[in-house]
């Protein structure tokens, strides 16, 4: 009889197993919802999860967090189906060298539908970016929350919302919207500082097409309700519109070249050095004779600020005023500016609130301010006050009041009654404010003004049409200038055109150490 015991197998793994099970883990990951969903995924002219942010990132930096996470469902039959990283890859990385914190949903796992765990992985790269200073990019590719989770997915939609109202101010929060987002979901984008859109395969909506038709009868498709062409032109919720995912991309990574990575940080800055160009002879022939006629405020930023830097944004909505970053002397600064070739250059609701908003990113992060002004005034009639112009146009008021951030501005042409006062006014905090000879600073056009002043000597006259324009005239000599602004001390220097990129390279150098409290409080009310 043997007196060996008898061998038992072993479950313990090798090494070598251990291994090579991570590995099948890892690859299984890569593959999200499989290979079939990653084919109709391309076949709709998108990417991947995975290869917009290879797309984004500087090759080889991205690191994963939370690659085998997933859901906790356990109703309807989804406990039989899990996914390693359920639904959306969270990490960190850089572009061009700096630090950059990533979300991106991968449409193919339960369409990219939000779970209590998807919220999580958000969430908590959200909390290491706001601990470590550092932006974050959502590219968002979601059919809204998981419906199988119930409330639980409804919670973690909030706990993203807080943490994007947290962040604001403290670190750039950029949303790419590259698929659906509808229902609850497009309240983070909303809530962040910059939304991008690609044309024909992303729209963003409260409520989809169906709803709309039960509710209101209205036949309209996503595109048309939701679409880049609508946001990016109507309501104005998104800043960029792309013709394709690369070309988004692209626009993102340009954009985080103007702004600095935390509230705490300076705008990234090129080196520069004087080299002759600071004199522009175009800019003296760019504003026409006749002060009724349009010129394009693009053409005087572009002879102000270094050649091609200017990266505009909301260029598709409420033209009439510009906004955008650009580099001075290698100095990122913002800019706003009145457009002529769109309703005079007037102030109107949608104008106000773009150029409030961006003025108040600008302010966040550090960023100087430049303002050109020809503006004719406040857009009249009753669709602008039943929309709230006394509101909206103080929210523009209000932006540039409380910015402390070194403030320049430029009046060009006109600057006629509030509007002058509202467009970055020395009596509203702007740090130096300039002036073109042709400059004409007013409570109002010189016929309005004489139609008033001299209403009884116009109206006795023999010729009253005559008397009328020797009144315009007399009006224009004495008022429809810069020099009574310059008296008092309301503009600074008067400038010649060409000088403009001169004076303002100086300007902001001479300002780049302002330093300007605001009165102790928890937060000011901004009319909203």
């Amino acid at each position: 009889m043997s007196s060996e015991k008898p061998k038992t197998a072993s479950f313990v793994k090798s090494t070598h197993q251990k291994i090579e099970e991570l590995e099948q883990m890892n690859e299984q990951a890569m593959l999200g919802g499989g290979q079939s969903r990653i084919d109709k995924q391309h076949e709709k002219g998108k990417l991947t999860a995975r290869e917009r942010i290879d797309l984004l990132l500087d090759p080889g930096s991205f690191q994963e967090i939370g690659k085998f996470v997933v859901h906790r469902g356990r109703d309807f039959g989804i406990d039989k189906q899990k996914f390693l990283g359920d639904g959306v890859v969270t990490g960190y990385g850089t572009v061009n060298g700096r630090l950059i914190y990533v979300f991106s949903q991968d449409f193919t796992v339960f369409g990219g539908s939000l779970s209590e765990t998807f919220a999580e992985k958000i969430v908590k790269i959200m909390d290491m970016a706001m601990k470590n200073g550092a932006p974050v990019i959502g590219l968002n590719d979601s059919g809204g929350a998981r419906i199988q989770e119930g409330v639980v997915s409804l919670g973690g939609y909030a706990d993203i919302f807080y943490r994007n109202t947290r962040a604001s101010g403290v670190v750039p929060q950029i949303s790419a919207i590259m698929g659906p987002c509808a229902g609850g979901a497009v309240y983070s984008p909303a809530i962040t500082d910059f939304i991008f859109m690609v044309e024909q395969t992303s729209y963003m909506f409260v409520t989809g097409p169906n709803v709309v038709k039960t509710v209101t009868q209205e036949d309209v498709t996503s595109e048309e309700l939701g679409g880049a062409s609508a946001h990016s032109v109507k309501s104005g919720v998104t800043h960029f519109s792309s013709k394709n995912e690369a070309a988004c991309i692209l626009d993102i990574k340009r954009l985080l070249t103007y702004i600095p990575s935390n509230c705490e940080e300076e705008p990234p800055r090129l080196p520069y050095e004087m080299n002759g160009d600071e004199v522009i002879p175009a800019l003296d022939d760019i504003l026409p004779d006749n002060p009724n006629q349009p010129y394009d405020i693009k053409d005087v930023i572009k002879g102000v600020v270094d050649k091609g830097s200017f990266f505009e944004v909301h260029e598709k909505f409420a033209d009439n005023i510009v906004v955008g970053f650009a580099h001075l002397a290698g100095r990122s600064i913002g800019i706003v500016a009145n457009q002529p070739m769109s309703m005079a250059g007037v102030l109107d609701n949608d104008c106000s609130k773009k150029a409030a908003r961006f003025v108040r990113f600008c302010d966040a992060f550090n960023i100087p301010l430049l303002v050109l002004v020809d503006v004719p005034g406040f857009l009249p009639g009753t669709d602008q006050e039943w929309n709230g112009i006394i509101m909206n146009g103080a929210k523009l008021l209000y932006a540039f009041s409380e910015a402390t951030v070194p403030r320049i501005s430029v009046i060009t042409r006109k600057a006629y009654g509030g509007a002058y006062d509202v467009m970055n006014s020395k009596h509203i905090g702007s740090d130096m404010n300039f002036a073109w000879p042709t400059a004409e600073i007013a409570v109002m056009g010189a016929q309005g003004a004489s139609e008033i002043i001299f209403k009884r000597e116009i109206d006795k006259a023999e010729d009253p049409h005559q008397k009328l324009q020797e009144k315009i005239d007399e009006y224009t000599e004495k008022f429809a200038n810069p020099y009574k602004a310059a008296e008092r001390g309301f503009i600074d220097e008067v400038i010649l055109p060409h000088n403009t990129r001169s004076k303002l390279i100086r300007a902001f150098s001479m300002l780049e150490n302002k330093v300007d409290n605001m009165p102790k409080r928890k937060h000011g009310n901004i009319p909203l």
